[in-house]
């Protein structure tokens, strides 16, 4: 991609000590060496040329060192799978890995040439209930009758690479600065970012000791936020100071074992009650009073005994109507003012564990999921059969492990409800370059309305959130935090000042005092492909190196 000129060049900043991802990548291909070096199959026999003397110990037999490849999918000897590149080799013994379906391979499925393949907008259900009646008075005027014209934010308008000492895991903009980006990652660091301003940023890392899954703003002052983390705990974090009021802490007496050990995963607000929802991974959800920092009540099961509940939404139309997510391959719907196991007003059965579960933002009217077995089914209307999914639309977000789970979000500025994003897990090969790109879908027709992509980043963007007021995307690839705008020609308003040259920057190993920019040398790597770890980072660091100055 085609930079500015020297006197408007980005500037790099380098970090001075290596980071742990390329350390790793840089050791990996060991096993393919070895593969290479000898042949299939080496036969190494000791010399039984000389008589065996009486009374002497007979010699081992001959030892024989066989060196087959093995899947990686079956375990089995004899054929490979698995990434190669930007291409995936499937298993024979396995069906399709993006579709899950027999009789073909991921290369050739049809959903991978075309997204809505067999895809069908659902007919309109109409069941003349009383429900009915209420949607068509309340809630549909407020969707427009024609769908008006995506503007996608495709172009890298400034980054901080590296910016957290390791991977990102949940991204949230400010409700009143439209320039102030939160992110957290699964050291349990606390960032702040205002991306007009390249160097304003801050991270705090005294907060919690391990992953940070949500993030939301206090209601009644947006200079605070919550925070839910995996090491059972729910912070108030003041964002100024740094300083955090411990609100929850399932844990006080510290590590008991896995069995006994409770981490929050889902976490929202009740807007009309002033109530946080958490969930933990025991399937249980509690109640915090923001009002008064303290607990309500006892805990509630919401899921199956022992599950995690991943994810917890409320209606944004009416926020006593809950959603709820989880590892028993359910997504729930409750009515919050008589929670109770046997409570539930509809249950979303998936084939495998749901990585999310939204409420439309507008009118609360649909529901958006998005399960691990590769597919994304969207419900049109709360109010009608909820037993099968109007659309079911195939996409490929199924990942083997050290990544953040991928989660389809709704463009809060769409006002036809039907534009979302994620990223994407299978690569594709661009001008010799293997890059995951950022989808956009149209979930009413299942088509692939844009394909977002920087050559670059060749990691894997899973965490992606759009900016409730303006044209901007904010990724969160492995590290490293990216602002996608909209390319000049696309804006509406074409008074907008010339665009700049996109800017990144890498964030020094430095430390500071009230836990600011607390770092270490560990990371994540965002990166599929095993067998190419050492050959992207050689890309990568050759890349870098020729950038800067």
């Amino acid at each position: 991609m085609p930079f500015a000129s020297s006197s408007s060049r980005p500037r790099f900043l380098r970090r001075e000590a290596d980071s742990d991802e390329e350390s790793e990548t840089s050791s990996s291909g060991g096993e393919d060496d070895l593969e290479e070096d000898f042949p299939e199959e080496a036969q190494v026999e000791e010399d039984t040329t000389d008589e065996v003397a009486p009374g002497k110990r007979k010699k081992p037999p001959p030892i024989t060192i066989s060196l087959k490849r093995v899947c990686k999918v079956c375990k089995q000897s004899g054929h490979e799978a698995g990434f190669r590149g930007a291409t995936y080799i499937d298993c024979p013994r396995k069906p399709c890995f993006l579709c899950k379906t027999p009789g073909h391979t991921t290369m050739s499925c049809p959903h991978r040439v075309a997204m809505e393949h067999g895809v069908i907008p659902a007919s309109a259900r109409n069941t003349k209930t009383p429900l009915d009646y209420i949607f068509m008075r309340q809630l549909k005027a407020k969707i427009p009758k024609i769908k008006p014209v995506y503007v996608i934010p495709d172009q890298v308008d400034c980054g901080l690479i590296r910016f957290h000492s390791r991977r990102v895991t949940c991204l949230e903009f400010h409700p009143t600065k439209s320039n102030i980006l939160l992110s957290g990652d699964k050291k349990g660091q606390l960032g702040i970012w205002n991306y007009d301003k390249q160097h304003e940023r801050t991270i705090y890392g005294s907060i919690h000791s391990c992953i940070v899954n949500n993030i939301k703003f206090s209601l009644r002052n947006d200079a605070m936020a919550y925070t839910s983390s995996s090491d059972g705990t729910v912070s108030c974090t003041d964002m100024e100071t740094g300083i955090s009021t411990l609100l929850l802490d399932l844990n006080p007496d510290g590590w008991n074992g896995p069995a006994n050990w409770r981490m929050l995963y889902g976490m929202d607000v009740n807007t009309e009650k002033g109530v946080l929802l958490v969930a933990d991974n025991f399937g249980y959800l509690y109640l915090l009073d923001v009002r008064s920092n303290v607990k309500i009540g006892e805990p509630i099961l919401v899921h199956k005994k022992g599950s995690k509940v991943v994810g917890l939404h409320c209606n944004p139309v009416q926020p006593d109507v809950l959603l709820s997510c989880g590892n028993d391959h359910f997504a729930r719907i409750w009515d919050a003012r008589r929670l109770g196991t046997e409570s539930c007003l509809a249950s979303l059965a998936h084939g495998r564990v749901v990585n999310s579960a939204y409420f439309s933002l507008l009118t609360g009217n649909k529901i958006l999921t998005t399960s691990q077995d590769n597919r994304i089914r969207v419900w049109d209307s709360i109010f009608g059969n909820l037993e099968s999914p109007s659309r079911e639309i195939v996409h490929s977000h199924d990942f083997n492990r050290h990544l953040t789970p991928f989660r389809a979000e709704w463009d809060p500025k769409d006002p036809s409800e039907s534009l979302v994003v994620i990223g994407r897990y299978i690569s594709e090969n661009y001008d010799g370059v293997a890059l995951h790109p950022i989808d956009f879908i149209d979930t009413s027709t299942g088509k692939l309305v844009a394909e977002v992509m920087d050559t670059d980043v060749t990691t894997i963007s899973t965490v992606n959130k759009l900016h409730p007021r303006d044209q901007i995307l904010a990724s969160g690839s492995s590290r490293t935090l990216l602002i996608w705008k909209a390319r000049q020609e696309d804006w509406e308003a074409k008074k907008q000042p010339e665009k700049r040259p996109k800017q990144f920057i890498f964030r020094r190993n430095e430390k500071k005092a009230n836990g600011k920019f607390d770092s270490d040398s560990g990371g994540d790597s965002d990166d599929d492909d095993s067998n190419g770890k050492k050959r992207k980072a050689k890309k990568r660091q050759g890349k870098y190196k020729k950038l800067v100055w």
